[in-house]
């Protein structure tokens, strides 16, 4: 199959990782879709694409509308060859501070909100008898540190979770599966940070070494673009100078 005739979904598409992806792949000719709750910033980007797209609603955390927005997507193309789960957020606390409700949060999103496109693409992808599922974790995943607990819990069940799809997924249905585990990537992802405490411990921004999201696209576009016969589990991408 051409490029141009396979379909790419971007969750968390209106910024950061999610909006560099959605260029990479319309510049490399895939038809691709914008997925967020975040719309007008989608339809801005859309204007930017060379190829053909699509915008979609979609919040991650609403069974209802991660169901509505990829039957529209069928509806519109019958098909959808990759999926790119890509939004997430990073509101790192300190276990001892307690902000239980952004510790809910962040696994409702990066877990469940990720599990809830997974369900609603299997069909179409089993239906197909082919389908990649690009699955956006973490360093965090691997390397855990203090005030990270939660983030990095949520990383590391994707990667143990992308392992486990491929061992199920690959041999039936013919569906690739790769975890990008980025290191640190210069986006607003830590503008959601609240805890105080670990805001004045920790010194972000500066000179600390930041990949650009442009960054994370390449390798996402380098999973996407192998053979049908490869499979690239897992791809962890770190700024040069970063221990």
């Amino acid at each position: 199959m051409n490029e141009k005739d396979r379909v790419a979904v971007i969750t968390g598409a209106s910024s950061g990782i999610g909006k560099a992806i959605a260029i990479k792949l319309s510049n490399q000719n895939f038809t691709v879709v914008l997925a967020s709750r975040s719309v007008p910033e989608m339809e801005k980007i859309q204007q930017e694409l060379p190829g053909e797209s699509m915008v979609v609603e979609l919040d991650v955390t609403s069974t209802e509308s991660v169901t509505k927005a990829f039957g529209k997507i069928d509806e519109k193309y019958g098909r959808i060859d990759i999926l790119v789960n890509s939004a997430g957020i990073m509101p790192l606390t300190y276990l001892k501070n307690r902000h239980l409700d952004e510790w809910l949060s962040t696994i409702e999103v990066n877990v469940q909100g990720t599990l809830r496109c997974i369900y609603s693409v299997l069909p179409l992808m089993k239906r197909q008898q082919d389908g990649h599922i690009i699955n956006i974790a973490s360093v965090d995943g691997k390397e855990i540190f203090a005030g990270g607990a939660i983030y990095g819990a949520s990383k590391a069940a994707i990667i143990e979770l992308s392992k486990a799809m491929r061992m199920e997924l690959s041999p039936e249905f013919n569906i690739r599966v790769t975890a990008v585990e980025p290191g640190t990537v210069d986006t607003n992802l830590r503008d959601g940070i609240t805890d105080t405490e670990l805001l004045e411990d920790k010194e972000y921004g500066g000179d600390e070494p930041m990949l650009d999201p442009s960054s994370i696209a390449d390798a996402v576009y380098y999973a996407v673009s192998q053979p049908a016969s490869v499979n690239v589990n897992e791809l962890l991408v770190k700024p040069t100078g970063k221990a």
